[in-house]
């Protein structure tokens, strides 16, 4: 795990989001102390999103919250009894009126990335950015393409519960990667 990345936990394997969902999979946000590597956790999505913003130049320490120091016992330990999922630093903030949304798939192999748009569709990729902003011109100003970052966070296989439906989607990838380097 690379010191200092933020995680974010989606909820317990058990709880199933349904297709078209507009909440999070993430059920909790943390992040990784820069000197002591402890995990803190952060009470608010939009307060996680402002430190993974800048979080390369200005990363998180203990001692930033005020009833905390490094001496203090973790918050949350990092181990297998939830799903860990790492995101990337310095992804921007999303846009005013728009919400940056990531979604577990339901084999837990990995998670998709969405912005919900002022009006209220989802934005899957760039091309739907664009797309929303020559449908609504009032927007330009506002908003740009390179707000957006549709990274997903990456799912931490070793704590994902090895379950039929992850075996099965895990086998069906290493089949589809095989037939593709027969074909070569």
């Amino acid at each position: 795990m690379t010191s200092g990345s933020p995680p974010g936990s989606p909820p317990s394997q058990g709880s199933q989001r349904k297709r078209g969902s507009t909440k999070d999979s993430v059920g909790l946000y943390a992040v990784q102390c820069n000197v002591c590597y402890k995990w803190r956790m952060i009470p608010t999505k939009e307060e996680f999103e402002t430190l993974r913003e800048k979080f390369t130049e200005d990363p998180w320490f203990c001692s930033r919250r005020p009833d905390c120091s490094c001496d203090d016992p973790a918050d949350i330990e990092y181990d297998s009894s939830r799903i860990w999922v790492i995101d990337k630093p310095n992804i921007p903030k999303p846009p005013p009126e728009t919400e940056r949304l990531v979604i577990m798939r339901r084999d837990f192999t990995k998670m998709d990335t969405y912005y919900v748009m002022p009006n209220g569709k989802r934005a899957r990729c760039a091309g739907d950015v664009d797309k929303f902003l020559e449908a609504n011109p009032e927007y330009k100003n506002r908003i740009s393409v390179s707000d957006f970052n549709f990274a997903p966070p990456k799912v931490v296989e070793e704590t994902v519960s090895h379950n039929s439906a992850w075996k099965a989607a895990k086998a069906k990838k290493q089949d589809k990667a095989d037939a593709s380097s027969a074909q070569k």
